[in-house]
């Protein structure tokens, strides 16, 4: 597939970009793309997905810290997916699930994710998602340098607690989501689509 990789200087970029050729992706530029995967900054992202389906170019999101749900409506006036995920690191969908599973037995519940300083937004997109499917559980933000990316979900009950936690030591495991995504893109609804979860079986 023809793809335009938009933050390909970025953190994840520079370990996408590689992983992208090896599996057989050409990258491109945006005019002569069969799709686009965003990995920039909120100040920069809706320009680029604007961009890309006013072209025609379905479009992949990792970048958070912005509301897709404007573009959401373009994508579906165009005809195209809009696929924006929190978090590509397939173990981070699964620790989503799994949180959501132990909710329904376990209903008291607090977030906790930790990312690098740099990070710009707080909570993010993962927890946030998160929160939301635990029905606005509350999210404690660390950001600390040698940090990636990093969440645990914690359940409380009557002497015992439960924790979900998922780390990513890199952005290596951000690649098999984003090759995924755009292996199924074509099989998504028009419109936006949140969340890897539903591209899993």
């Amino acid at each position: 597939m023809r793809v335009a990789l938009f933050g390909r200087s970025g953190k994840v970029g520079t370990v996408l970009a590689p992983a992208l050729e090896a599996a057989g992706h050409e990258l491109v530029e945006l005019d002569g793309a069969e799709a686009m995967v965003d990995f920039t900054a909120p100040e920069a992202v809706e320009a680029n997905v604007r961009a890309s389906l006013e072209q025609g170019v379905p479009s992949v999101v990792g970048t958070s810290g912005w509301d897709p749900a404007p573009l959401g409506a373009l994508a579906a006036e165009r005809d195209l997916p809009l696929l924006v995920v929190p978090n590509f690191a397939l173990g981070a969908v699964l620790m989503m699930r799994l949180a959501a599973e132990a909710a329904r037995y376990l209903p008291r519940a607090e977030i906790v994710e930790l990312h690098g300083q740099a990070k710009k937004d707080a909570p993010s997109g993962t927890a946030k998602a998160t929160a939301e499917a635990l029905g606005g559980a509350p999210v404690h933000s660390v950001r600390l340098p040698g940090l990636v990316a990093h969440q645990e979900v914690l359940f409380g009950g009557e002497g015992q607690l439960l924790t979900i936690r998922h780390d990513a030591f890199s952005r290596e495991a951000y690649v098999p989501g984003v090759l995924l995504a755009l292996d199924r893109l074509g099989t998504l609804p028009p419109g936006l689509t949140l969340g890897l979860d539903a591209l899993l079986d």
